[in-house]
């Protein structure tokens, strides 16, 4: 699949300004495809440090490709482009939107890990060289079924450090599955610290998105929508050791951005380390399939660690 790809300098429209909390905006790109199948993508993963990407959009397709630099790094198109259905432990084709919403996905080696939302689960998927093959298993996701509502379900898997306090295991958030209290229902699904912990929701922003630092902490990717502001995206930190059962996180806010800025419907979001050390983030829209969105890829480096 040929994807177009167009470059974006600024992040913040008519604004030269590049610094944005911890964050330097890095450079971006607003994609497209004449493929009908494009777009809707809810979560990416770096196979390669900033390089070749596999991820899953919620009708039910794998997306893969790599990303081509240009001057300075900075991200200037896509490569290799490709787009298949995922299959179900049968080897045939998800089919519905009530079994093929894939919202998140956790990569470590060969392993895929993929949250489904609607008919809620998070299944575990092998890669085969570079094509990923039928669903294996489904993962104990912890958290009561009847407590997971429809369209709010797991919009965040991924993997903790090996070396940090939660010993690699995954972590899974839900996009808005509400305690009684009001707060999201969240995971950790294995290793010593496997139990249910709660992450504060507030100011109507739903998860949709998270990944970890090298050192251990949990970045949180959120999005709100209403009539009155617009859309809007926002980055929370939640401290590696704060990780534990029964814990409710409320994190620190590090960075809100909203309509005045290149933003659209942020779902998916990694971090990988640059060539020189640098902590980089990369976040990727859903367009929901509408042509008034727009799918955009972009990247921001964490200024304050290494």
């Amino acid at each position: 699949m040929t994807v177009e790809a167009r470059r974006i300098d600024n992040f913040c429209v008519g604004s030269g300004q590049t610094r944005f909390g911890p964050f330097e905006f890095a450079g971006g790109l607003s994609l497209s495809a004449g493929a009908a199948a494009f777009g809707s993508f809810s979560a990416i993963r770096f196979r390669d440090a900033g390089e070749r990407f596999i991820g899953v959009a919620d009708t039910g397709y794998w997306y893969s490709g790599r990303i081509q630099r240009g001057e300075g790094g900075r991200p200037a198109g896509i490569a290799d482009f490709a787009m298949e259905p995922m299959l179900g432990r049968d080897g045939a084709p998800l089919d519905g939107k009530r079994d093929s919403d894939a919202e998140s996905l956790a990569l470590k080696g060969d392993r895929l890990t993929v949250g489904f939302e609607r008919a809620h689960r998070i299944v575990e998927y092998r890669l085969a060289g570079d094509r990923p093959g039928p669903a294996l298993r489904n993962v104990d996701f912890l958290i009561p079924r009847n407590e997971l509502r429809t369209n709010r379900g797991f919009e965040t898997i991924a993997y903790a450090p090996d070396g940090g306090p939660l010993r690699g295991a995954r972590v899974a958030v839900s996009e808005r599955s509400l305690d009684s209290d009001g707060n999201v229902f969240s995971a950790v699904l294995e290793g010593p610290r496997k139990g249910i912990f709660t992450v504060v929701r507030n100011d109507e922003f739903d998860i949709t998105d998270g990944a970890f630092l090298p050192g251990g902490d949990l970045i949180l990717l959120e999005r709100r929508f209403n009539m009155l502001s617009g859309l809007a995206m926002r980055l929370r930190r939640i401290a590696a050791d704060d990780i534990r059962p029964g814990a409710r996180l409320g994190g620190d806010m590090l960075f809100t951005a909203g309509m005045a800025c290149q933003i659209d419907n942020m779902e998916g979001l990694d971090i990988w380390r640059r060539d020189d050390g640098a902590i980089m983030l990369s976040l990727i829209s859903d367009d929901n399939g509408s042509f008034l969105q727009r799918t955009l890829y972009l990247e921001f480096r964490l200024a304050a660690e290494r």
